[in-house]
C-alpha cells in the first residue's frame, strides 16, 4: 500500500461522529483493509472522539477535532488534535469491569477499548496541542 494521508476537521460535538465513522470507513475500505479491522478502527476513533469532545472539551461544540489518518506499507495511524484540556495517560486506571456491570454504570471505558482495538495508543501534549494517536499494524506485528 502506497503512503497516504487524509484530514477531517470536525466541530467537537458528538453529532458529527457519524461523519467521523464514515470518513474513516471509506479511507480504510480504499486502503483494502477487511471489514473487521476497519470496524475496529471506527470504534476507536469513535472513542478517542467522544472523549475529546465530552472530556478536553467539556462539551463545547464551538472547539475542532482534528482526524488525520495515515497509511503506510504496514500500518495505519489515526491522529486525533485538540486544544482542550490535556489528557495525562499515567493517571489512568483500567476500570474494574465486573464492578462496572454490577453497579450497571456506564461510561469510563473509551480508553481501555481504544487499547484493545488498536495496536498502540500514544498521547501527545505539546504547546496548548494536544494528539492521541491509535496504531493499527496491518500485518499484526510492529515492524522490526
Amino acid at each position: 500500500m502506497p503512503n497516504s494521508s487524509h484530514t477531517l476537521t470536525i466541530p467537537s460535538s458528538t453529532q458529527h461522529l457519524r461523519e467521523v465513522r464514515r470518513f474513516v470507513e471509506e479511507h480504510a475500505r480504499a486502503a483494502g483493509l477487511s471489514r473487521p479491522t476497519v470496524d475496529e478502527i471506527k470504534i476507536a476513533v469513535d472513542e478517542a472522539c467522544t472523549n475529546i469532545i465530552k472530556h478536553a472539551y467539556a462539551g463545547s461544540d464551538d472547539q475542532e477535532v482534528e482526524v488525520e489518518l495515515t497509511f503506510s506499507p504496514d500500518r495505519l495511524e489515526v491522529c486525533l488534535r485538540d486544544q482542550g484540556e490535556p489528557f495525562d495517560p499515567s493517571s489512568y486506571e483500567e476500570p474494574d469491569l465486573v464492578e462496572l456491570t454490577r453497579r450497571r454504570r456506564g461510561g469510563g471505558l473509551g480508553v481501555h477499548i481504544m487499547r484493545r482495538c488498536m495496536d498502540k495508543v500514544h498521547y501527545t501534549c505539546d504547546d496548548g496541542y494536544n494528539e492521541v494517536c491509535l496504531t493499527k499494524y496491518l500485518n499484526g506485528n510492529p515492524a522490526s
